[in-house]
């Protein structure tokens, strides 16, 4: 714990902060009685923390940008507290901007069709992130963070609040450890400790030495601040954060929830709740009057920009027809090929880059190759973050581990996050490793996510071609590759955009279409081969390689050509290919049948796991055999 002594705090200033703080306690209790709901006492905990930090002197910001790349970042994870976040940003003015947010827009908070959302989003445009799902905004700086120490190598600082009660949660755990092994001196987290969850104690409750125990055996700095709402010891507080170090720092604060009104104060049963027209007057008359016109300075950052980044043209491809190549191979030469043309690429994986081949870029991009061990949530909050701050970050592990963090991923959204996320050892094609470590949920979590795209190549040019796409698509996109390696079937000059597809075999005498993706492509061939050849049936093949959003015409051309239609899949049947082709052909009266992994999978070689699940190349045979003699 830091005690270094700093300079003393004018009176003049103290004063001026008092009423700034009174002014925002009046604005959070008004704009929350205004909307009939919100999280007014989780606000008043935490307003002289943030009062003495915007407009203390150590916050630097610039109004007229809020992406300027030199601006100090502040991230509210504890984003039920948005009445206090929106009353900071109506207080704060410079010499040339009034405000950004006037008092009667405040009062619109939470209404339908206001930017000033019940936790923040995008949609308010001094938001660095959406928050509300506690536990995220951590994880989301550290990313900020990383960014402003490795990439633009700027001196802006991330502030993070934080409440206590988010504190059980393990990601901010996952985020602390990453922060403290990247040394991210410029990484700052405000505990607002007001011992009061939604209901009742927290698991610490007031105890800050528990707090600070934990963090510091993290490797993190604290500053301990014995009493939140005494301005004189907070301002001292940031003056410490001040100092160079390579440490992140905690300032641990013992707080009051809702603070200021003494029917509030340290009151359970109030969280979550706003209060009536006859407790706002009684609330208002016990904080007394102020400057309705008052306003807070806010300190500019100084000009500094990241260097400019140099972009080249990527190399070609150059594979040939019948070569075996794995997609998860594939992924890591196309993001280690286009690498110089796209600067702003980072690439972060949990451990498994041997596996997931993001070896690859880290081999020639180690500057911009960030290990995130295992810990997926945190891994994708910093991918958010570091999206937030213009980089574009390739986000890999296996499949099946994106899923404990489709939380990060969900919110993701609400930031409009340019992130890429890929999945590795998809389906029970893995093999011998058995079920733990089997994707078979991850089409239906991406397609979840709105606006998401989800890939699924068959072969490394697909693959290669799908991850430029993925660069040059603004949002959240998926790319689910193979372990094991399958054939080229297509040349290197081969197209593929998103919501597309190709028609591998047709003919006007088709009667069946199999609709496939990824490994059960080849399979689909094979059986469409032998048909033709022992049944003499014709049999069209379709590469769906672009899940979401699909080629709508080419289902819709097939479905009215041929009688049936059959979709395989390495993956469990809800929410994955074969239900978004029968939404897709939802008002067409053709058959569709779906061959997925309908069967808890077990170890075993991959061709006897296809078979097993009924989505080999002989599974597709006999399913259509049968429907044809019926």
């Amino acid at each position: 714990m830091s005690t270094h002594s700093v300079a003393e705090v004018s009176d003049a200033k103290l004063q001026s902060l008092s009423r700034i703080s009174l002014q925002i306690r009046r604005w959070i209790l008004r704009c929350t009685t205004e909307a009939g709901s919100g999280h007014p006492t989780s606000s008043l905990s935490a307003v002289e923390l943030m009062t003495a930090l915007f407009f203390g002197g150590s916050f630097r910001y610039d109004l007229r940008d809020p992406k300027a790349p030199n601006n100090d970042r502040l991230i509210f994870s504890k984003g039920h507290a948005s009445p206090l976040f929106y009353s900071l940003w109506a207080a704060a003015r410079q010499a040339d901007v009034d405000w950004v947010l006037s008092e009667d827009e405040l009062m619109t908070y939470r209404k339908f069709g206001s930017r000033l959302e019940g936790h923040p989003t995008s949609r308010f445009p001094f938001t660095e992130a959406a928050t509300g799902s506690l536990g995220q905004g951590l994880s989301i700086g550290f990313g900020m963070a990383l960014n402003a120490k490795y990439l633009d190598k700027l001196p802006y600082r991330t502030y993070v609040l934080l409440g206590d009660s988010e504190m059980a949660e393990g990601s901010q755990w996952e985020a602390i450890q990453l922060a403290s092994h990247y040394r991210l001196g410029n990484l700052i987290g405000i505990l607002d400790v007001n011992r009061l969850g939604q209901r009742g104690e927290t698991m610490q409750a007031h105890d800050l030495i528990a707090y600070q125990r934990r963090i510091e055996a993290f490797g993190w700095r604290t500053i301990m601040i014995d009493d939140g709402h005494d301005l004189d010891q907070v301002l001292r507080a940031y003056d410490q954060v001040t100092e160079s170090s390579d440490q992140p720092t905690m300032l641990i604060a013992w707080t009051v929830k809702g603070k200021g009104v003494s029917f509030l104060e340290n009151q359970d049963g109030w969280h979550g709740k706003s209060l009536d027209d006859k407790e706002l007057k009684r609330a208002l008359d016990e904080l007394g009057e102020v400057d309705d016109f008052l306003r807070g300075e806010l300190a500019r950052p100084s000009d500094d920009q990241p260097d400019q980044l140099k972009s080249n043209v990527a190399s070609g491809i150059d594979y040939s027809v019948g070569d075996e190549v794995a997609t998860r191979d594939a992924f890591g030469h196309a993001l280690q090929r286009i690498g110089d043309q796209y600067p702003s690429i980072v690439s972060l994986d949990g451990e498994v880059s041997n596996s997931t081949r993001a070896e690859y870029f880290a081999e020639k991009y180690p500057d911009r190759f960030f290990e995130m061990y295992i810990a997926e949530q945190n891994m994708v909050g910093a991918a958010v973050g570091l999206s937030l701050r213009g980089k574009l970050p390739f986000v890999s592990t296996f499949a099946a581990f994106l899923t404990r963090a489709f939380d990060q991923i969900r919110m993701a959204r609400h930031s409009e996050a340019n992130i890429k996320l890929v999945g590795s050892h998809s389906g029970v094609s893995i093999g011998q490793d058995g079920p733990s470590q089997m994707g078979l949920e991850d089409i239906a979590m991406m397609r979840t996510i709105q606006d998401s795209v989800v890939l699924y190549p068959c072969d490394a040019v697909s693959t290669q071609r799908l991850v430029e796409a993925m660069v040059e698509h603004e949002g959240i996109s998926y790319l689910r590759t193979t372990r094991g390696k399958t054939p080229v079937i297509y040349e290197n000059d081969a197209e593929f955009v998103i919501g597309g597809s190709y028609v591998l075999q047709q003919s006007d005498d088709d009667r069946v279409t199999v609709v496939a993706a990824g490994i059960t492509v080849h399979e689909a061939l094979e059986a469409a081969r032998t048909l033709r050849d022992k049944d003499q049936l014709a049999v069209r093949v379709i590469d769906l390689y672009s899940i979401k959003p699909m080629d709508h015409a080419s289902l819709r051309h097939a479905a009215d050509a041929t009688e049936v239609i059959f979709t395989v899949e390495d993956h469990c049947p809800e929410g994955g290919i074969g239900e978004a082709v029968l939404t897709s052909l939802s008002n067409h009266t053709i058959p569709v049948r779906c061959l997925a992994v309908r069967k808890r999978p077990i170890s075993g070689k991959p061709d006897q796991l296809l078979a097993d699940e009924g989505i080999s190349a002989d599974a597709i045979i006999k399913a259509i055999r049968q429907f044809i003699a019926n």
